[in-house]
């Protein structure tokens, strides 16, 4: 029984390095991408059931990629942190040796590879980002997090690289839509700089500029309105529920940088990325598709509650 006990507390701490929570922020990006590849002929109206599972079927495993590569990502993360959590966050699992160091290694390589062999499946093109996001991903968890500014860029171009993947469910589309990859990157950049200060706290003038990127990203949504095929109205309630989500707790943290209010805006800002995804996919599509979007938000909640989303 103890035995039993051992294992499946082994198997929960393997599971929390993957952050859960985080992963389903990662499909919302996939489902913008494909929205905006304009594969999302499926919403509101089904055509037929052979065209859905014809349409579905790359989006499939598209989401089985960046499953795989955002899961090895944070997987490497704390396996690259485990000298440095052992002193700031001994309750983590590797340091607390409820994960084993090798063990980490093995699972965040196998999760690499797995979303690589996964984007195969769709396009050379798709497993060409896939492989890039995974080559960004071990450099940022390697080197550049520690550096100011280095570390925000290379987190955001992992993330607007995974949007792109999603658009890649049609190759020739990447050339028109390329530059949305600016918006999670920009994101991304603001959640990563202010989160350098949650375990000693931060400068006021970073979280600041954090705020700033934030108001930029925001504007940005609605701007996406100035495109032919693109309707800011329909992406405003979006919008305005993102707004609402993360521009208190980024204020608070920026207006006192202290810890535990820069990881309740690090949070607001991973679990929000569904909202900013939800905003974007209902702009180049209808309100139904971004509803379906949304609906990632209460999951990622709910996991967030379980596991750790920092």
């Amino acid at each position: 029984m103890k035995a039993a006990s051992l294992t499946t507390n082994r198997w929960w701490a393997y599971l929390q390095l993957m952050r859960p929570a985080n992963i389903v922020t990662a499909w919302a990006d996939i489902l913008v991408g494909f929205a905006a590849s304009g594969s999302a002929i499926i919403f509101p109206q089904i055509i037929n059931q052979e065209t859905t599972i014809a349409s579905l079927l790359p989006l499939g495993w598209l989401l089985l990629a960046t499953t795989g590569l955002y899961g090895g990502g944070v997987v490497f993360n704390d396996v690259f942190d485990a000298e440095l959590d052992a002193k700031e966050r001994p309750e983590r699992p590797i340091p607390s040796d409820r994960a084993s160091l090798t063990g980490a290694i093995i699972l965040g390589s196998l999760l690499l590879v797995m979303g690589i062999v996964a984007a195969v499946q769709v396009s050379l093109i798709s497993a060409g980002l896939a492989a890039f996001i995974a080559l960004a991903a071990l450099f940022y968890d390697a080197v550049a997090k520690h550096h100011v500014f280095f570390g925000p860029l290379n987190m955001g171009l992992c993330r607007g690289a995974n949007l792109l993947l999603g658009v890649s469910v049609v190759n020739t589309m990447l050339t028109e839509r390329w530059y949305l990859a600016f918006i999670p990157i920009v994101y991304i950049a603001a959640i990563t700089a202010i989160s350098q200060g949650e375990v000693t706290g931060g400068k006021k003038i970073t979280g600041y500029v954090a705020l700033g990127l934030i108001f930029w990203v925001i504007s940005s949504i609605l701007l996406l309105g100035l495109l032919p095929n693109y309707q800011s109205l329909v992406a405003l309630p979006f919008a305005a529920f993102l707004a609402g989500r993360i521009i208190p707790p980024f204020f608070q943290a920026a207006r006192e940088p202290i810890p535990e209010k820069i990881r309740t805006a690090v949070m607001a800002g991973v679990l929000s990325l569904i909202v900013l995804d939800a905003a974007v996919a209902a702009g180049f599509t209808n309100s139904f598709y971004g509803l379906a979007v949304l609906i990632l938000l209460p999951i990622s909640l709910g996991l967030a509650k379980l596991f750790s989303v920092t």
